[in-house]
C-alpha cells in the first residue's frame, strides 16, 4: 500500500475515532492534520524539488520558533533561517557542495556574535545559533532520503499517536526526568505502530526502521529538554492541537538524521 493511500485510509478511521471522543485537543490535532498532509504529501510527491521547498519553508518557521526558545537576537535567527534555507536547496541543486556549504554556515553562525562585538553574551549566543543549524539541518533529508522520505514521515506520525496510545495504556517506567510523563510503554507503542507503516509502505528497510524506533523518541526528548530551559510548554501557539511547528516535527529531526546517517 502507497503511503499516500496509506495516511488517507488512517484520516478516515482515526477521524471518526476523535469525533466520537469528544476532546477538544484530538479534534484540534486532527482538523490540523488536515492542512499538514495534502502539504506534506503534495510537496514530497513532487519529488526533490518539492521536498527542497517544503525542507526550506519548514526550515524557516522552525528557525523562528527555536530562536525564541534560545534567546537568540534577530541576526542569529536570520542567518540560521538562511542556513537551513540554503542547505535543502543545495542538496537538490548542487548536491556535491552540500557538505563544503554546511562548514560555512556553521563559522558564520558561530562568528556573527563575534562580529557584533558581544562580550557579554557572545558565546552562549554563537552556541545556540551553531546548535540550532545542527538540529535543523536533517530537514535536508527530506531531500536526500528521495522516495524514503515519504514513508518516513508517515511513520513517524503514526509513531507519535502510538507512543500516546502506548504510554496511556502500556505505562511502564518514566522515560526520562527530560519529560516525565512519557513512559517506556509509548516508546513499544511507538515503535511498534511506525515500524507497521513502513511495512505496509513498503519500506520497512533496518535503517529507516532504526530512524523509526530511536530516533523518534530521542527528538522527542531533545526538544522537551529545550523547552524546559526555556521554562515554556509549547515551541509556539500557531498550530492549532500541537503549539508549533517544532513541536510537530521534533521527532522527525532526529529520525531523519538517523535515516541519513544509517543509510
Amino acid at each position: 500500500m502507497g503511503a499516500l493511500a496509506l495516511v488517507g485510509s488512517a484520516f478516515a478511521v482515526s477521524g471518526m475515532a476523535v469525533w466520537r471522543s469528544g476532546r477538544r485537543e484530538l479534534r484540534e490535532r486532527w482538523l490540523s492534520w488536515l492542512v499538514i498532509v495534502p502539504v506534506v504529501g503534495g510537496s514530497l510527491a513532487l519529488g526533490a524539488p518539492g521536498a527542497a521547498l517544503l525542507a526550506a519553508g519548514a526550515g524557516v518557521v522552525a528557525a523562528a520558533e527555536y530562536g525564541g526558545l534560545a534567546r537568540l537576537r534577530a541576526v542569529e535567527i536570520a542567518v540560521m533561517g538562511g542556513a537551513v534555507t540554503a542547505l535543502p536547496l543545495a542538496a537538490w541543486l548542487a548536491p556535491g557542495h552540500v557538505t563544503r556549504l554546511l562548514f560555512v554556515v556553521l563559522i558564520a553562525a558561530a562568528l556573527v556574535p563575534v562580529l557584533a562585538g558581544d562580550d557579554v553574551a557572545g558565546a552562549d549566543r554563537a552556541r545556540g545559533a551553531v546548535f540550532g543549524v545542527v538540529w535543523l539541518l536533517p530537514l535536508t533529508g527530506l531531500v536526500l532520503l528521495g522516495d524514503d522520505a515519504l514513508p518516513l514521515c508517515a511513520a513517524i506520525a503514526a509513531a507519535d499517536v502510538c507512543a500516546w496510545c502506548g504510554g496511556r495504556w502500556l505505562r511502564g517506567p518514566s522515560l526520562s526526568p527530560l519529560s516525565p510523563a512519557k513512559r517506556w510503554g509509548g516508546v513499544a507503542g511507538g515503535a511498534a505502530g511506525g515500524v507497521a507503516v513502513l511495512w505496509l509502505c513498503g519500506a520497512a528497510t533496518p535503517e529507516l526502521a532504526l530512524a523509526v524506533a530511536v530516533g523518534a523518541p530521542l527528538g522527542d526528548l531533545l526538544e522537551s529538554m529545550l523547552k524546559r530551559g526555556a521554562g515554556v510548554k509549547d515551541a509556539g501557539g500557531w498550530l492549532p492541537g500541537f503549539g508549533g511547528l517544532l513541536d510537530r516535527i521534533d521527532s522527525l529531526l532526529v529520525a531523519l538524521a538517523v535515516a541519513v546517517v544509517a543509510s
